[in-house]
């Protein structure tokens, strides 16, 4: 395969403290394509963490969303499909709480978001076919004692946040 298939962009900041989007690469010839997602030696994606990995998939015109964990970070990759993912920062004392980010996750918007624990974050699949997202989580999921919170897709996630209108939003 020509070329260097890993990342050569650092991740890059977003209007959340914490939160980095790196742009993702593909690499190709006539036998096809390979894009590296994630490095165990990438130290700003938290590399050296890893939990599980699991693909979860959004029906057209769905919202998942919100939850946010206390000591997971999650890095996301959309893999088929269009996603909106939707940051919201809900962390007490940040810098940036009530800060909003939206990215595209998917088809020409190739690149991981890294979520820090505390912000809030959810999906809504703007397509008309199924959306699928990789998510490589720092922690493994445990049933009986999961690291999470969610709460109405559609209402401020906690006191003092705005709401996030999922509506599409032509123009």
């Amino acid at each position: 395969m020509p070329g260097n298939p890993n990342p050569s962009s650092a991740p890059r900041p977003t209007a959340i403290d914490g939160a980095l989007i790196r742009e993702l690469s593909w690499y190709g010839d006539q036998r096809g394509d390979l894009s590296v997602l994630l490095r165990g030696d990438c130290a700003e994606l938290r590399g050296e963490h890893f939990g599980q990995a699991y693909l979860t998939t959004v029906r057209p015109g769905v919202v998942k969303a919100w939850h946010r964990h206390e000591v997971q970070w999650d890095r996301m990759i959309g893999v088929a499909g269009t996603t909106l993912l939707v940051l919201l920062d809900g962390r007490d004392g940040s810098p940036t709480r009530g800060a909003v980010v939206e990215v595209l996750l998917g088809g020409r918007h190739h690149h991981l978001v890294l979520i820090p624990p505390g912000v809030w974050h959810g999906f809504k699949n703007p397509g008309t076919t199924e959306s699928m997202v990789l998510n490589l989580p720092t922690e493994p999921y445990h049933l009986d004692a999961p690291d999470e919170q969610r709460v109405d897709p559609h209402a401020p996630p906690a006191p003092g946040l705005p709401a996030y209108d999922w509506a599409q939003r032509d123009g």
